[in-house]
């Protein structure tokens, strides 16, 4: 009886430390993988002094390397207007960072023969064909300007979709004809639409730029998600949590917070930081809608965005589940502009970046002002959030906070005070 129960109690023991590795990433200190302790702690020193001094109202940082979870710690505040504590099971709205997701799920359909790049966006969404034009602005001699509509010179494609060539546009960048009409229609901003109603707005609607020829930040990944449901025959969330959320074990990533239980574990930024865009607030994802933007709908904590970034890091396997094969990650994760898509007035992935297949992608180990190495892939959210990947050093970095005025700040300190943690750990 007595070596039965030990049985047992061993066989429980081995399936609690299963479940949790399943939920997590393996551990270990940062020297054991070539960080500096001291850089890190000096990291979360400065965060926890803004917090003290009213700038931001708290913060997670994750660093991962060689696999294994070297840094995973949160400072300040959950919701400063009711003084929460934040925790690391925190629940942050991603805004942009739902776009490598996204990306992620159309290139499964890929893998599967049911899409491809090369394909002409009308293909599977016939508005946006051959009908579409582009809005121009020309200037007359006496600085009066006019707008005229031309018509495409060739269809969008699947592949345009994902680098943001597709002449999409977004209302809150810039001052253009086509940005205007955006704005004026509250394109994306409506809960209530579904997303192929988001696709009839688009198609009502003149281009910024011919296709295949400028990159501007767009609706092109929410048109992505739609393309998704059209092939796969369900609503985009369904599609990832089979495929993706659920193999992963994201069990925190969703568009809504529709579980009661999990409601007050989502994050808020301060009262008079809430916009992330002209005429645009921060939603509450506890209240349910009909739109699943690819683009910028999702939530996530940071434990399940760090098991999809390892995945990626793995060359596209966690836990012995395949998402992509390592030929796809390594293909999405190079520069897809070249000297064929010229960067727009507002080219967000910055001086010495290109732009890959959901991902802004390193090119030159200068050029930009923040440190980092070539081949590295990044990307960040309105709302404050933001990740890197780093093959060259096999190590990866989550950052989640709710301050959108505060964004680009924080992901120039953050990577420049991690990458000296690997610098101060090699002397």
């Amino acid at each position: 009886m007595k070596t039965k129960f030990t049985w047992l109690a061993s066989l429980l023991v081995l399936l609690t430390v299963a479940l949790a590795h399943a939920q997590g990433l393996p551990t270990a200190t940062p020297e054991q993988v070539g960080l500096s302790s001291e850089r890190l702690r000096h990291l979360m020193t400065t965060l926890r002094n803004d917090v003290e001094k009213g700038e931001i109202p708290g913060a997670i940082v994750f660093v991962a390397r060689h696999g294994r979870i070297a840094w995973f710690e949160a400072v300040g505040m959950r919701d400063p207007q009711t003084k929460t504590p934040m925790t690391k099971d925190t629940i942050f709205r991603l805004y942009s960072m739902t776009k490598p997701i996204t990306s992620v799920a159309a290139m499964m359909l890929v893998e599967d023969g049911k899409l491809a790049l090369g394909d002409p966006v009308s293909k599977y969404i016939p508005q946006l064909g051959k009908t579409m034009n582009v809005a121009v602005e020309k200037a007359a001699a006496d600085g009066t300007k006019t707008e005229e509509l031309v018509p495409v010179v060739r269809e969008m494609t699947i592949h345009d979709l994902f680098r943001h060539s597709a002449g999409l546009t977004y209302g809150f960048f810039g001052d253009t004809p086509a940005k205007r009409a955006y704005l004026e229609k509250n394109v994306g901003r409506d809960p209530s639409i579904t997303n192929a109603e988001l696709i009839d707005q688009l198609a009502s609607l003149p281009l910024g730029y011919q296709p295949g020829t400028t990159w501007d930040y767009s609706h092109a990944t929410d048109v992505l998600g739609r393309v998704i449901e059209v092939v796969s025959g369900t609503t985009l969330y369904r599609f990832e949590k089979e495929r993706i959320l659920d193999p992963l074990g994201m069990r925190d990533t969703s568009f809504y917070v529709t579980d009661e239980a999990k409601q007050g574990r989502v994050a808020e930024p301060f009262a008079n930081d809430r916009t992330i865009g002209p005429g645009s607030e921060f939603g509450d994802p506890r209240i349910e809608g009909r739109y699943e933007s690819g683009g910028g709908g999702m939530v996530s904590t940071t434990m399940d965005y760090a098991r999809f970034l390892q995945m990626l890091m793995n060359g596209g396997r966690l836990d012995g589940k395949r998402i992509l094969g390592p030929k796809t990650v390594a293909y999405m994760t190079s520069d897809h502009l070249g000297s064929v898509i010229t960067p727009g007035p507002y080219y967000l992935p910055g001086p010495g970046f290109g732009f890959g297949l959901g991902f802004a992608v390193r090119k030159d180990a200068g050029v930009s002002p923040v440190e980092g190495s070539v081949g590295e892939y990044n990307w960040g959210g309105a709302g404050g959030t933001y990740f890197w990947v780093d093959p060259k050093e096999d190590m990866f970095v989550v950052y989640m906070m709710q301050s959108p005025s505060k964004r680009v700040y924080y992901r120039t300190i953050l990577k420049n005070m991690v990458y000296s943690a690997i610098s101060m750990a090699m002397k």
